[in-house]
């Protein structure tokens, strides 16, 4: 068993901190989102659910909004265009398939397109 935070943190953006626990075939991630903060609008190959632990963030998915509070979840398709803002800061759970090799090493570049 591990804590999740003992694995070394990734800024995927700035005021974007995630801890990523990785399987064969899909990632995990623990993420902290700061305060005022932009998802810039991106996709990427993998099948994504967020699910919101504690905030608030506002995605839009393939070009509509979905307002996320504490407790829900949204599936977000392979290859689907998506962003989001948090006015409050929020904690959120992410999990891809397939795993994500850019996520893997704290240095390497994410792969967003």
């Amino acid at each position: 068993m591990h804590s999740i935070k003992d694995i070394p943190a990734k800024e995927v953006v700035a005021g974007i901190t995630g801890y990523y626990a990785h399987g064969e075939n899909l990632t995990f991630g623990y993420v902290v989102i700061k305060p005022d903060t932009a998802v810039p609008e991106h996709r990427h190959v993998h099948e994504q659910i967020t699910y919101i632990v504690d905030g608030e963030l506002d995605m839009t998915i393939g070009g509509q909004l979905y307002p996320l509070k504490a407790g829900m979840y949204h599936v977000i398709p392979s290859n689907t265009p998506h962003s989001g803002f948090t006015k409050t800061g929020c904690v959120a759970i992410d999990v891809f398939s397939p795993a994500r090799e850019d996520y893997k090493s704290p240095d390497t570049p994410v792969g967003w397109e």
